[in-house]
């Protein structure tokens, strides 16, 4: 199947106003307000967890086009993260690992834009790690290599490397 229009995202559960932003701003970003489009999307994000992957691809597609949307989405993006690092979320591997994921993505260009934010989600990872409340050990590890990495100046250490990834390399 071909890429024709590529306009293949699932929007048909939002508003019929929202449903047009969204088709605005995917084919056109500079017609839009994105930070309303951002808002958008993380909004229905957080009330349907499985529409977060269709949302980053959106996200993705809405970036590709205007090159300058970052400012748009850099608090919409923490509103995600924060919501990643709650507890709740944080017993999941597969939301830990899509927190980490995210933050090796888009961490040290989110700390520019925000440093203020970044340092109260660390705090919320960090409690995260320290506080262990059915965290699993991939979680703990992975919450541990996050602070590491960010501590690294969001590099991996050849040290940190070896350590976290040397049973990828057996």
């Amino acid at each position: 199947m071909g890429e024709p229009g590529r306009e293949e995202y699932r929007i048909q559960s939002f508003d019929a106003e929202s449903q047009q932003l969204l088709k605005t701003a995917l084919k056109d970003p500079g017609a839009v307000d994105l930070e309303k489009v951002a808002n958008v999307i993380v909004d229905h994000s957080l009330q349907d967890c499985v529409f977060s992957k269709e949302a980053g691809r959106m996200c993705y597609a809405i970036i590709q086009v205007n090159n300058m949307p970052m400012m748009a989405l850099v608090n919409p993006v923490y509103d995600c993260l924060f919501r990643l690092a709650q507890p709740d979320s944080l017993s999941k591997e597969e939301e830990v690992d899509c927190l980490v994921l995210q933050l090796h993505r888009v961490g040290e260009q989110l700390e520019k834009m925000n440093r203020q934010r970044m340092d109260e989600l660390f705090v919320l990872i960090r409690d995260g790690f320290l506080l262990p409340t059915g965290l699993s050990s991939l979680a703990q590890l992975l919450l541990l290599e996050t602070i590491e990495f960010r501590a690294a100046g969001w590099k991996t250490t050849p040290a940190a490397h070896k350590y976290y990834y040397s049973e990828l390399s057996d």
